[in-house]
């Protein structure tokens, strides 16, 4: 089972592994650097090759990193469009550069230009990107959560952005679980599951789907809330969670949680919560 966190990098990107280690974590995820700004430090060779050389002691074989959270690579704003399209190629030369070949990616907004601009837009972005960056690093759409505006919350909106890349061997999927039961998408047991990826099948194709965040969801179906719930402790609850991470789709994929860490539980509550769910 490929099952982990997403950790932090802090005091030094390689520390990432360790606290992967530390949880027992078989993948993970990280930003690279720090999510809430635009600016960042460039990554010097020696810190790269120190992240290299732990994830490969370690013995791991995947991870993926995560856009920080300012970038919109839908945004009919050129000024903002522009810096999330040079974020975006950072984004790739910096995976590249440590060995992290997922790099997952919010949609994000039109801004109420319409879903055609954004997702045209959206598309552009990542075409100019990969264009601009040679290397393995795959890029990840990943589901929105049904807030106004958003681009990629239906997988007609996803499976559109898709038709436009011009390099479909870079582009694939990754699905959060929490977004999709805010879009509207249900997985709360069995046959729900079963329905709801039959659908992103036959609009999308499962063989673009390449990884999963596992979230449960502090709002109901369709609610467009975008809010993370300990496993189990949501709307999803842990009859879909067993459903959907033993789905022959899903159960070989990277799993990474997102979840809070409060009095309710962390990372080890929720990786253990999993665990026992997933049947070997």
């Amino acid at each position: 089972m490929l099952l982990g966190a997403h950790v932090s990098i802090s005091g030094s990107i390689d520390l990432a592994v360790d606290r992967a280690v530390e949880l027992g974590c078989t993948t993970f995820q990280i930003f690279t650097r720090n999510p809430r700004g635009w600016s960042y430090t460039k990554l010097k060779q020696q810190e790269a090759n120190q992240f290299r050389e732990k994830f490969r002691k370690a013995g791991y074989s995947v991870a993926m990193a995560h856009m920080p959270y300012l970038p919109n690579i839908a945004s009919p704003k050129k000024i903002v469009y522009d810096k999330s399209v040079k974020s975006l190629t950072a984004e790739l030369e910096r995976c590249g550069l440590l060995g992290v070949d997922l790099l997952v990616v919010h949609i994000g907004s039109h801004l109420g230009a319409g879903i055609e601009k954004g997702i045209s837009l959206a598309a552009n972005a990542v075409n100019t990107s990969i264009e601009k960056v040679e290397n393995k690093v795959y890029v990840l759409l990943e589901n929105m959560a049904g807030q106004k505006n958003s681009c990629g919350s239906r997988f007609e909106d996803i499976a559109a952005i898709l038709a436009k890349i011009e390099h479909p061997d870079r582009v694939g999927v990754c699905l959060d679980t929490c977004h999709l039961l805010a879009a509207g998408y249900d997985i709360r047991n069995t046959e729900a599951v079963e329905k709801t990826l039959a659908e992103f099948d036959r609009l999308i194709g499962l063989e673009r789907l390449k990884a999963v965040h596992l979230n449960d969801s502090k709002g109901e179906l369709g609610s467009g809330l975008d809010r993370h719930e300990h496993i189990g402790m949501g709307k999803i609850g842990d009859t879909g969670f067993k459903a959907f991470i033993n789905h022959r789709a899903i159960r070989d994929k990277p799993m990474v949680i997102e979840t809070p860490e409060d009095k309710a539980g962390n990372y080890q509550t929720d990786l253990a919560k999993l665990r026992k769910l997933y049947t070997s």
